[in-house]
């Protein structure tokens, strides 16, 4: 069975950076989709970066771009996400999800992945 366990949360000031981090246990996430999506209290799930494919695809939403670095370690099984120049509205619980199964339509839509961490939080204070 794959567990996903996120860890790097924390509060932080406004500019500041977090890495977070997604390590499986159970089976490696291999060049299978990987995906980061946040929460913020009152709001819908949304999506926020992927990883993908042997060649290192990776996909962003349009609010993170250039702030926000998503990567991977395929020996450690484990996948970050750089957060810089962070903002309040980034505060939310980051979970990050797998999709086991191997094929996938697109990254944005959290229906693509079936294996879900616990989350972290992440507070940005300004």
């Amino acid at each position: 069975q794959v567990q996903l366990v996120e860890s790097g949360g924390g509060s932080v000031q406004a500019g500041g950076s977090l890495r977070l981090s997604c390590a499986a246990s159970g089976r490696s996430f291999g060049a299978n989709a990987v995906g980061w999506f946040r929460q913020a209290p009152g709001k819908e799930r949304e999506f926020v970066a992927a990883i993908r494919g042997r060649f290192v695809r990776t996909t962003y939403a349009e609010s993170v771009k250039g702030r926000f670095t998503i990567s991977r370690d395929i020996a450690k099984s484990t996948v970050y996400l750089q957060m810089n120049s962070l903002q309040s509205e980034d505060t939310a619980v980051y979970y990050c999800a797998f999709n086991t199964k191997g094929t996938i339509q697109s990254a944005f839509n959290d229906y693509e992945y079936d294996r879900w961490g616990q989350g972290t939080q992440v507070t940005v204070s300004s």
